[in-house]
């Protein structure tokens, strides 16, 4: 039997459904714009569009999935203002490495000249540099082209977000079917360079790991766990890390480190060998002096981010994709026998009082979620706090932005709850947090999405204060929140909502939050 040929005329639309099938998209999410529209002409029945109210939480929702599925999304914004909307998640998309093929629509190529209404100038340059690659096609056929080279762009090590400007009147122009291709993505150490770390990790006395959220992306849980067990080797996660990567209950688990280059040193004093495994080297948030790491301490570095290798300011890196990396170690490494580390101090139990602690609704929230479930988090107040009382066991259970930048986790929940419909989805947003991307709670409901939004109110925007000491300032102003009524903004866009005022009330509001299985709820918590 012989194959049937591809059609060798079509149209960009076609080209480009043709393309997102064969790299298994097949969902759009979007707020559209009428230089937008005619992409849609005949939408197929195979595609859904996810509506999202404004133009952040589209990349934000998409950047979930892409993570959760371990492929490229799809956005549509609309020209030069949808864009501007949404740079603040394309920045977070980029330093999450998180694939992204983020199209705009342009005005028609017979008007450009003009500077017509709702058209972008300068389009390609607008969101650099935080997207890997960015193009407005020379000619409409070029239009498929374009998009199967920003797939693999965007899939290629380290992933990230790309964009594409397409006229509004390419869409119904003639283009060629675009081949199919494999492009092979894991990247594998130089054997030579991988030596180095070996014989100086077997040669170790006090050997100790970092990890990194490359660790989780590359789905390499197991191979960290027993490298460290092989090596009886403390890990500690590495500061501001997105995922978690080890898990937080184990012996050898050493906590978090602080950005911060004189809590580094100190939380690595005694240790000969320093194995950074999926981070940079190191993400700092405030200024420091002296050594990055203890004195007379070696440092090596295993990365699939050659940029990240370029400025890591001490050590010797090796660029690798974290899974092979540790393949190969622990197939070439003959540790010998250490003695195992003490383990960590036990946490204090945190009693029940009002108003009640960060401390005790992580408490709260590690007794009641299911063990599987998967929280996504945007409380900078309340990160250590979770750190200390929310622990992590297992891989793909831990979500947050590398960037810092807020308005991002509400978003991305719903994307991870599109992309995951076996386990429940916690989302633990700072009320601060809430208010850059409430917008979202329409589209949870819209897709009746079974979430728990626990919104974190301390009625103020805690972190900003905490830095009070930090620049000597008796007052820091902006920063007050009050009279902000999130149930009642929950119940207008379609979600149910519970205020929680009480500590004796928090356990039974998140038990009867997990049994409601047909949209999203809402829990509104006080916090000190």
């Amino acid at each position: 039997m012989t194959d049937v040929p591809k059609r060798q005329n079509i149209t960009v639309r076609e080209g480009v459904i043709q393309l997102l099938r064969s790299f298994g998209i097949d969902t759009i999410f979007g707020n559209p714009g009428s230089t937008e529209l005619p992409m849609f002409r005949a939408f197929p029945n195979d595609f859904r569009y996810i509506l999202g109210l404004q133009e952040s939480v589209v990349v934000a929702m998409a950047d979930g999935y892409a993570q959760r599925k371990r492929n490229a999304a799809f956005v549509n914004l609309h020209s030069a203002a949808g864009v501007g909307h949404a740079l603040g998640n394309i920045f977070t998309a980029f330093r999450n490495a998180t694939p992204l093929i983020v199209t705009a629509g342009q005005q028609a190529r017979s008007i450009l000249p003009f500077e017509p209404f709702l058209f972008a100038q300068q389009a390609v340059e607008f969101p650099k540099p935080y997207v890997k690659w960015a193009n407005e096609p020379a000619r409409a056929a070029d239009v498929p082209q374009a998009l199967a080279r920003a797939y693999h762009v965007a899939m290629q090590p380290p992933r990230g977000p790309v964009f594409l400007s397409i006229p509004v009147d390419d869409w119904d122009e003639i283009a060629a079917p675009v081949a199919e291709r494999q492009v092979s993505r894991a990247l594998r150490a130089d054997p030579e360079a991988l030596s180095r770390v070996v014989e100086a990790l077997d040669r170790a006395e006090h050997p100790v790991f970092i990890a990194g959220a490359e660790v989780d992306r590359d789905q390499a849980w197991d191979e960290i766990i027993a490298l460290a067990e092989r090596h009886q080797a403390r890990v500690w996660m590495s500061p501001h890390a997105a995922r978690a990567s080890f898990p937080q209950n184990h012996r050898l688990f050493a906590g978090f480190l602080p950005p911060a280059r004189d809590g580094i040193r100190s939380a690595l004093a005694g240790h000969d060998v320093i194995l950074v495994i999926g981070a940079p080297v190191f993400t700092y948030h405030v200024e420091g002096e002296g050594p990055h790491v203890p004195e007379h301490a070696t440092l090596f570095h295993l990365t699939e981010d050659p940029v990240a290798a370029s400025w890591s300011p001490v050590g010797d890196t090796v660029v690798a994709s974290a899974g092979w990396a540790l393949r190969d170690i622990l197939e070439r490494s003959r540790a010998p026998k250490r003695q195992a580390p003490a383990p960590r101090a036990e946490r204090p139990v945190v009693p029940a009082k009002d108003p009640m602690s960060a401390e005790f609704v992580m408490q709260t929230l590690a007794a009641e979620r299911p063990a599987d479930s998967i929280v996504v988090e945007e409380a900078p107040t309340a990160r250590q706090p979770m750190q200390a009382y929310l622990p992590f066991d297992r891989p793909d259970t831990f979500y947050t932005m590398a960037s810092g930048g807020l308005g991002f986790s509400l978003g991305a929940a719903i994307g991870i709850a599109l992309a995951e419909s076996e386990k429940r989805i916690i989302a633990l947003i700072g009320d601060g947090s809430a208010m850059y991307g409430i917008q979202g709670l329409w589209s949870a409901a819209q897709n009746r999405l079974p979430i728990i939004f626990v919104i974190l109110n301390n009625r103020r925007y805690a972190a900003l204060e905490e830095f009070k000491d930090h620049f000597k300032m008796d007052l820091v102003v902006g920063t007050q929140l009050p009279d902000i009524d999130f149930v009642a903004i929950a119940k207008g866009q379609g979600v149910p909502g519970r205020r929680v005022d009480h500590a004796s009330d928090l356990a039974p509001a998140i038990r009867e939050a997990l049994k409601h299985q047909q949209g999203p709820t809402l829990l509104d918590v006080a916090i000190v």
